[in-house]
């Protein structure tokens, strides 16, 4: 136990373990923005259209939500190294196959479907591992800080970075790039040892997994048709209801049973960790609907490139983290206002103006809120819970933020799709605001302080080598 650090400053050594779960946070939140600004590329390319790369990019983040809750899940049945190092190696497959794609069906299976599983698969162990490392709120606080600083990072830097190489290379490069970032990561992440042991006797509720798979899979679904058919959208929407009612009903009466199911209804007993989870769900979707919406407007009707679409984005990378000074809710809020904020001026000059920098300052102010309230989101929720429940609130955390990340794209795309004209545009950042503003109402009633006892649990058993 000796590199477990119960202070404010934890040993260099458990320092330096957390660079390789920052950096996957950081790719696996590169890969969900990064194709917004090759859309034009791989559409020529692969011979397809808007529509498409935006059902790719799509899938890839419904993917992630999908089985993200079932990815948290396993981490106590095969060990947290083991799902780590998995995830990351179909995740490198994925990219590699996404780089040589010959179509956009191939793209689809490596990007949206092997990168999507293994995210899934790989992101919980890192918030698992920082929690059960970290145990005082303060350190807690700068661990989550530094990962979900990385991932703000990546899904700011994802369109300059995709840009860039796309630019002087090609887009399949960008995909290369993906691949070298992944086995970096399992370069670093060698010393990597379980706090826990695995326990391959622990349940795992499968019917619960395929429900909630369904229906989150039916509820994007039924956004992404409404441009198509309204009663189709109808359709799959309220199937979806039904599927993840089925959900709720099916691990109700697990436990009711004294079985283990795939998430305890428990979990949504916390006021404090519901309300945090709304706020995770609004940001990604502010972040990943703003993130297409402009990206696909400059590119379809502005006719930009690829690195003139990214260097506009390089203004979101200016957010910094305040935790150290202010309260988390006081951060949330301020968050909430100045993306909204950013939202009307990028609206208002954007749309009056013919010059590319018109987008600069309300990207910027976007991206300052955002980077503000992402990680204190992130810290109310993991923290409102002791270390033995972990694993489930991991799991259905990175998948309401995943889930808000889908339907960003989802409803942005979809809005955009029915014309790709400045009245779309103006309508589809529109209801961004309008989604802040939910956000925003959600975080005035959360409460200032995490709940008290879990974050004073006490260090799990066995030997905490590495994180």
């Amino acid at each position: 136990m000796s590199e477990v650090v119960s202070s404010a400053r934890p040993s260099p050594a458990l320092r330096h373990m957390l660079v390789p779960l920052a950096l996957a946070q950081f790719i696996c939140s590169f890969a969900g923005s990064n194709m917004n600004v090759m859309i034009n590329d791989i559409s020529a390319d692969l011979d397809t259209s808007v529509q498409g790369v935006q059902v790719a990019i799509t899938i890839f983040l419904l993917v992630m939500a999908a089985f993200m809750i079932p990815g948290g899940k396993l981490t106590d049945r095969w060990g947290r190294k083991r799902c780590f190092t998995l995830g990351l190696v179909i995740y490198g497959i994925g990219a590699l196959l996404s780089a040589v794609s010959p179509g956009l069906g191939v793209l689809i299976l490596g990007n949206s479907i092997f990168e999507g599983i293994g995210t899934a698969l790989l992101i919980p162990p890192v918030y698992i591992l920082a929690t059960m490392l970290f145990h005082d709120v303060t350190s807690r606080a700068r661990a989550f800080g530094v990962i979900s600083g990385m991932g703000g990072i990546g899904a700011a830097a994802g369109p300059l970075i995709g840009g860039l190489i796309t630019w002087a290379i090609s887009w399949r490069a960008a995909f290369v790039f993906q691949a070298l970032i992944v086995g970096l990561i399992v370069v670093l992440s060698r010393r990597i040892k379980d706090p826990v042991p695995a326990d391959p006797t622990r349940p795992f509720d499968l019917g619960g997994a395929a429900l909630s798979a369904i229906g989150l899979v039916l509820l994007v679904t039924g956004i992404l048709a409404a441009d198509n058919n309204v009663w189709l959208m109808l359709g799959l929407l309220l199937a979806g209801a039904v599927f993840l009612l089925w959900f709720f009903l099916h691990i109700r009466a697990e436990e009711r049973a004294g079985e283990e199911p795939l998430l305890s209804t428990s979990l949504f007993h916390n006021r404090t960790s519901n309300l945090g989870l709304v706020t995770q769900n609004i940001q990604w979707l502010l972040l990943m609907g703003t993130s297409f919406t402009v990206a696909a407007y400059l590119q379809v009707v502005r006719g930009y490139n690829a690195i003139e679409t990214g260097v506009i984005f390089v203004s979101s990378l200016s957010a910094e983290r305040l935790a150290k000074k202010y309260a988390q809710r006081s951060l949330i809020i301020a968050g909430f206002v100045t993306t909204i904020v950013g939202v009307v001026v990028l609206l208002a000059l954007a749309g009056s103006s013919t010059n590319v920098w018109a987008f600069a300052p309300g990207l910027l102010l976007i991206g300052l809120g955002l980077g503000v309230m992402l990680t204190p989101s992130v810290n109310v929720v993991q923290s409102a819970f002791p270390e033995e429940r972990q694993g489930e609130i991991s799991g259905l955390s990175r998948s309401v933020s995943n889930l808000g990340s889908s339907i960003g794209t989802a409803v942005c795309g979809t809005i955009l799709v029915s014309g790709l004209t400045s009245r779309a545009y103006g309508a589809a950042m529109g209801t961004l605001a309008a989604i802040g503003v939910v956000g925003l109402i959600a975080t005035l009633f959360l409460r200032t302080e995490p709940v008290a006892q879990s974050v004073a649990a006490p260090p799990v058993g066995g030997d905490i080598a590495t994180a």
